[in-house]
């Protein structure tokens, strides 16, 4: 097996492109939804709401993984797991907001990808959405008030000198996907395929460990070092979700679609 790393032999498109036409076999990345929008179920806000739900939701036989397996396996895929980062959060200077009325006025970067600028825009901010190569500078500048979306080890790690504040609104949680070309798969006999399988799930359930310990060893380090970490109340988080919801969700099942979307309205988590 040889292994590319980072973008080494291209970047996320392309890399995905060159997965569906067979010229990778083995993928670790996040899914592009040019192929299928369907897909952006992935980068829906609010379905999960804790580590435990999530890797009921995302694992092998989740709902979720259930969800986008004929999706992948329509454009030639195999689903095989993810691999988690954490929950998301908002990173600020200067100010803060932990609900809808204070997120008036502040400015935050968001991935330009559907939808995360339209979830930062129902739950109060301004979203403005920027390439992460231009990020500090837009901080530094004034253009964004802070970063969102983004575990707090990104936003310490990079922004820490511009930041004041990490709200853990926990509106997305950060994974990348293990994939496999349909037509690699099927060429591996049971035996191979079984340990492949299974050593990805060991991957999986080890990386859903490591990511929360991780995420909280981070969590510690930026406070020690003069971040301030916030968690929103039971009651600011219920209303965040269902603003989120009741927006996102609506504007989302035009390219999700009503299976996809009857899927999330089933099985997503329940706030406090």
């Amino acid at each position: 097996m040889n292994v590319f790393y980072q973008g080494e032999i291209g970047g996320p498109q392309e890399l995905f492109d060159q997965l569906v036409r067979g010229n990778i076999d083995l993928f670790l990345g996040w899914p592009q939804t040019s192929y299928d929008e369907r897909l952006g179920v992935l980068t829906l806000p609010y379905l999960t709401l804790g580590w435990d739900e999530a890797l009921d939701a995302y694992g092998k036989g989740g709902w979720i993984s259930e969800t986008i397996d004929p999706i992948l396996s329509d454009i030639g895929l195999e689903y095989l797991g993810p691999f988690p980062e954490g929950f998301g959060g908002i990173a600020t200077a200067d100010t803060y907001a932990t609900n809808y009325e204070d997120a008036q006025g502040i400015k935050l970067r968001s991935q330009p990808i559907f939808p995360l600028p339209q979830t930062i825009q129902a739950m109060g901010f301004q979203a403005v959405p920027i390439d992460w190569s231009e990020v500090y500078t837009s901080i530094q500048t004034g253009v964004v008030d802070g970063d969102s979306s983004n575990v707090i080890y990104w936003d310490y790690t990079y922004f820490n000198d511009l930041l004041d504040y990490f709200v853990h609104s926990k509106h997305n949680f950060s994974f990348y996907t293990f994939l496999m070309n349909q037509d690699a798969w099927d060429a591996l006999d049971e035996e191979d395929r079984g340990i492949i399988a299974d050593a990805v799930e060991v991957v999986i359930n080890e990386q859903f460990e490591n990511a929360k310990a991780e995420d909280e060893k981070w969590i510690q380090q930026a406070q020690e070092d003069g971040m301030e970490y916030i968690e929103p109340s039971d009651e600011e988080m219920k209303d965040w979700i269902e603003r989120v919801r009741e927006t996102v969700w609506v504007e989302a099942e035009e390219s999700l679609g009503e299976d996809v979307m009857s899927a999330v309205r089933e099985h997503a988590s329940e706030p406090k």
